[in-house]
């Protein structure tokens, strides 16, 4: 089976660096890394909604890369530091991006993460084909 990376511009560090694919179609699915938080600049922001915003961010570039929106999303595992201090507040980001029907979804409460100020990681699988 063929396997294609989707890796959008601001990503290929991502690529380059760390050996990976922010993005890999292989059949009708789009597998997407986990993204923390962290801007473009690798800044991590001390407020919650900011870095679970600069992931969702994250994986929707990716998903547009790959000619998709949250709409093909069909999994996604989110990683979390102080899961039950955050869980609505990420509950509600996540609203504005997601579309029915809704991904399957699990929430993973963690110890950290290798920038050790990131609080949130999302991983999602995408379905190229309705």
């Amino acid at each position: 089976m063929d396997k294609t990376a989707i890796i959008p511009g601001d990503m290929q560090t991502y690529h380059d660096d760390w050996k990976m694919s922010p993005g890999l179609a292989c059949g009708d699915f789009v597998f997407l890394t986990g993204f923390t938080g962290a801007d473009p600049s690798g800044h991590m922001a001390s407020d919650p909604e900011a870095q679970m915003r600069n992931a969702f961010g994250k994986v929707e570039r990716v998903l547009t890369e790959a000619g998709l929106d949250f709409g093909a999303v069909v999994e996604m595992t989110s990683y979390h530091v102080g899961l039950r201090e955050h869980l609505q507040l990420f509950k509600d980001v996540r609203s504005e991006f997601v579309r029915p029907p809704y991904p399957a979804w699990t929430a993973i409460e963690v110890s950290g993460f290798v920038h050790e100020d990131a609080i949130v990681e999302i991983r999602v699988i995408a379905c190229r084909t309705k």
